[in-house]
């Protein structure tokens, strides 16, 4: 039981340390532009500027 008062605080600390990862992801603007990434692979590269593959 003696373990539970150590393991406690460390989980409550891990738990607001990855909370205030997520808010600053948040205000950083990670999560704006959800669909970007989906329709660039679908892009032929000649119009992003970028150089063919090869074939």
């Amino acid at each position: 039981m003696s373990v539970l008062a150590y393991l406690i605080p460390v989980a409550l600390f891990l738990g607001g340390i990855s909370l205030i990862a997520f808010l600053w992801a948040l205000r950083s603007g990670q999560y704006e532009d959800l669909d970007g990434a989906a329709q660039r692979i679908l892009l032929d590269g000649e119009e992003t500027g970028d150089k063919p593959a090869i074939r």
